[in-house]
């Protein structure tokens, strides 16, 4: 298959973002489609909640309504997604399903698409977006693993240590 898998967002009745991926995931495995629909996820995030003068950590729902399939989209595919119980219809104009950029789900936390980052402890580099926008600063550590990068910036006669993700900062 010359088709590459893509992301796409399924929008769901509230509430059923689990059910649908359960029941997708099933019927993916019945029908064995596990080579054209490779993945069902949602994006959680951990939030800190306080009740009762106590805090717990909760999974919370990045974007509640709507399940992110990544698949390669074709006519019987299409049909299964949209046929699942639960869902609604699927992100995009009309009938039209369209795939996410790369950008957009790196941004929304849906797959981290791996950054290869050519920069080494002890090189400058120029900040290019964020609050620290323009400032120039020296590279103290690199983490790969979440992709974020250690920097120290002279502000104001001090240095300060800040972490950015690779994609904020470039080779000088």
């Amino acid at each position: 298959m010359s088709e590459e898998a893509k992301w796409y967002v399924v929008h769901t009745y509230s509430g059923y973002e689990n059910k649908v991926k359960e029941d997708l995931e099933k019927t993916v495995e019945n029908r064995n489609l596990g080579d054209l629909i490779l993945e069902v996820k949602y994006p959680t995030e951990e939030v800190i909640e306080a009740k009762d003068g106590k805090r717990k950590v909760i999974q919370r729902k990045v974007y509640p309504g709507y399940v992110m399939v990544k698949m390669i989209m074709n006519d019987n595919t299409w049909y299964v997604v949209r046929n699942t119980r639960g869902v609604t219809g699927f992100v995009g104009p009309g009938s039209k399903p369209i795939p996410l950029s790369d950008e957009e789900v790196t941004a929304m936390g849906v797959e981290r698409i791996p950054i290869r980052l050519d920069i080494t402890v002890g090189e400058n580099v120029r900040i290019i977006s964020g609050p620290l926008e323009n400032f120039i600063g020296t590279v103290e550590g690199l983490d790969t693993e979440r992709q974020k990068i250690k920097v120290v910036v002279s502000m104001f006669g001090r240095d300060t240590r800040v972490e950015l993700d690779f994609i904020q900062v470039q080779k000088i």
